[in-house]
């Protein structure tokens, strides 16, 4: 936990900038019966029943200091997925940072180990190379500033249906391009010395 804390506090280095990420399971639904559009005096209304299309994941990327953030929705979250979306961080989104410091949970996709089962063993280290990580501990996902962004999306994007994966990244990215503009950042306050005040039965006693 204090590693991920200190982290935060780190002041702002291009070119080492510390990047958060995570990932959403969303689920495509569909409408089992037209909804019957607003009218004046009266609400649009929605069946409850809908259909089922499927399930995908959504990885967001933000960095909370300048505000920036970058999604992508894919069918699955495997391995070979979370490499691919590192490979875009480090070559498209950041590619002239030396390093970039990335905050995660501690999922078992998300290790360098990950890079090697995707990519031949010159690129993986390349990009291993680039990269510092971060874990939030078991049970401390919330450390995770990515967290408040995937919270954003939900309430801003993904409060209806959307039935298919092309519409759902038409949507995201949409999403994306206004947030950015207005470059929301996040004003991170919870400290180390907070930490073991307010959190001092997580401590071991010595």
């Amino acid at each position: 936990m204090e590693d991920v804390l200190e982290v935060y506090h780190r002041p702002y280095d291009p070119k080492s900038p510390v990047v958060c990420m995570d990932e959403k399971p969303y689920q495509l639904l569909g409408e089992a019966r037209a909804p019957i559009p607003m009218n004046s005096g009266s609400p649009k209304r929605e069946d409850s029943e809908y259909v089922r299309h499927g399930t995908c994941s959504i990885f967001i990327f933000t960095e909370p200091l300048v505000g920036k953030r970058h999604q992508e929705a894919r069918e699955r979250r495997t391995k070979v997925d979370w490499a691919d979306q590192i490979d875009k961080l480090l070559t498209i989104h950041y590619p002239d940072a030396k390093k970039v410091v990335l905050v995660s949970d501690n999922l078992n996709t998300h290790t360098i180990s990950s890079l090697y089962e995707a990519f031949p063993p010159e690129k993986a280290l390349s990009l291993a190379k680039r990269l510092e990580m971060h874990h939030t501990p078991k049970h401390g996902s919330w450390l995770n500033i990515a967290e408040i962004e995937l919270s954003v999306m939900s309430s801003q994007c993904l409060s209806r249906r959307i039935d298919n994966l092309a519409s759902l990244r038409e949507e995201l990215s949409a999403w994306e391009t206004c947030r950015n503009e207005e470059s929301k950042c996040v004003d991170w306050q919870f400290t180390t010395a907070d930490a073991r005040v307010k959190l001092k039965r997580l401590y071991p006693n010595i």
